[in-house]
């Protein structure tokens, strides 16, 4: 026969831990899916809508806002300069009273005046230049053929009066005319000079040209020269 257990027979020592064992296993595994469900259960949706929400006018703002201040970055850069440059000129500006004296005194001193023609209007200076050239060439033997006043650049500063003289004589003539033009006062100056032979050739001589008329021509020259001054005018 078999021995029946008791109802209320005590359970073995060994058999403690076995049980202990699952009923923390089986804590843990009751435990853990409400917190995965939990995370689960949180509103994403809701708070990806709210982080688009803030993030659209926080860009916006920026699209804004950088052009603007790079805008007023250079705005600053060119205040800088216009406001350096106006103190620049405002020095300028200050010494232009002790500039117009000092011109003043020059204009009033004789020996400043002998580098330059003291004329009211380049017409006049051109005229006494014309003339003064003019007494040159008669006085170093040669003959004047023509003169002429050229026109003024009105802006130059010193303005230079201009004139173009032909004139016809020998090597040693035009070398008087040429040293009479630089020891001349006011300053003369020479900025172009053309040359040309007139006496004829032995081949072109006819016949019925007689020997003084050729003896006459031979060693002249025809000179043209483009002569110019600086004018100290009323303006200037």
């Amino acid at each position: 026969m078999s021995t029946p257990i008791s109802a209320d027979a005590t359970p073995s020592p060994t058999s403690q831990p076995v049980v202990a064992a699952d009923a923390a296993a089986g804590a843990t595994a009751v435990s853990a899916p409400p917190r995965r469900r939990r995370v689960a259960q949180l509103p994403w949706g809701c708070i990806g809508a709210w982080a688009a929400a803030l993030l659209i006018p926080v860009l916006l703002v920026l699209a804004v806002a950088l052009p603007w201040w790079q805008r007023l970055q250079t705005l600053d850069a060119d205040y800088a300069r216009g406001l350096d440059q106006l103190v620049r000129y405002q020095r300028l500006v200050a010494t232009l009273p002790s500039l117009r004296a000092e011109l003043a005194r020059e204009q009033a001193n004789d020996e400043f005046k002998a580098f330059y023609f003291d004329a009211e209007t380049p017409a006049l200076a051109g005229a006494r230049l014309q003339s003064e050239v003019q007494d040159m060439v008669r006085s170093a033997g040669a003959r004047p053929i023509s003169t002429q006043i050229l026109p003024v650049d009105e802006e130059e500063q010193p303005q230079r009066v201009r004139i173009r003289t032909q004139l016809q004589g020998t090597t040693d003539e035009l070398l008087d005319v040429l040293y009479r033009i630089e020891s001349a006062r006011p300053f003369l100056f020479v900025d172009q000079m053309s040359i040309r032979s007139t006496s004829p050739r032995r081949s072109t001589i006819r016949r019925r040209v007689s020997q003084r008329r050729v003896e006459q021509n031979v060693g002249q020259l025809t000179v043209r020269l483009d002569i110019f001054g600086y004018i100290l005018g009323s303006g200037a």
